[in-house]
C-alpha cells in the first residue's frame, strides 16, 4: 500500500474516531465509559502505526540480552503469533502487512529477555521448507503467509509470501505447496505482476 493510501486510511479512521468520541460526549456518556471507548480507540490507532511504522522504528532501542519482552510488546505492538515453548522461552511474529516483504521473529528467552530478531523471508530459510512438512511447522518458519490459495481439483493449497530476491526482478513470491493432507508435497517460485 503506497503511503499515501496510508495517509488516507489513517486520517479517515482518525476522523471516524474523533467524531465517534464526540457523538457520545453529546449523548451523555458517563466519564468511565467515554475513558473506556477513548482508550479502546487509542490502542486501535497504535495497533494502525506499528503495523506501518518503518522497520528501523519499529525495532530501535530493542537490544538481545538486555531487552524485556514487555519493551519489545511496548515498541513491536502485538504480534499476529506468540509461540511459548516448554522450557518457557517464546517467538514473536510480526508480518510487515500482508503483502510486506519482511516477517521480524522475535525470540524471547526463558529468562523473559530478548534473544534475537530475525528477518524470516529470505532464500536461507526457504532452503529448510522440505517435503512433509506440516503447515504449522511452515508457518513456525516463515509466519503468515500473504496470499492462500486454494485448487480444488488438483487437491492443493498454496501459500505464497512475497520476498525481497534481488536480481533483475528485486521481488518474487516464494510458494509453499501443500498436498490434501496438509504437509509440504513442493515449492516454488513465481514473478510479482506488475500493473494489474
Amino acid at each position: 500500500m503506497s503511503p499515501t493510501r496510508l495517509f488516507m486510511r489513517f486520517m479517515r479512521s482518525l476522523t471516524a474516531g474523533i467524531a465517534l468520541a464526540g457523538v457520545l460526549a453529546l449523548a451523555g456518556c458517563d466519564a468511565q465509559r467515554l475513558d473506556s471507548m477513548l482508550d479502546t480507540l487509542r490502542q486501535a490507532f497504535k495497533g494502525f502505526f506499528d503495523s506501518v511504522k518503518p522497520d528501523v522504528l519499529l525495532l530501535k532501542g530493542l537490544t538481545p540480552g538486555v531487552s524485556t519482552l514487555e519493551q519489545v510488546r511496548a515498541q513491536m505492538g502485538k504480534p499476529e503469533t506468540e509461540r511459548v515453548f516448554d522450557d518457557g522461552s517464546r517467538r514473536l511474529e510480526y508480518p510487515r502487512g500482508p503483502q510486506g516483504l519482511k516477517t521480524w521473529m522475535v525470540d524471547i528467552g526463558p529468562n523473559g529477555r530478548l534473544v534475537a530478531i530475525t528477518q524470516a523471508l529470505t532464500a536461507q530459510n526457504f532452503a529448510k521448507v522440505r517435503v512433509g512438512m506440516s503447515q504449522d511447522e511452515v508457518r513456525a518458519l516463515l509466519g503468515k503467509p500473504g496470499q492462500v490459495a486454494a485448487y480444488r481439483l488438483k487437491q492443493e493449497t498454496v501459500w505464497s509470501w512475497k520476498w525481497l530476491e534481488g536480481g533483475v526482478t528485486p521481488e518474487a513470491y516464494f510458494n509453499v505447496h501443500f498436498g490434501p493432507d496438509g504437509r509440504v508435497s513442493t515449492t516454488s517460485r513465481s514473478d510479482v505482476m506488475r500493473g494489474h
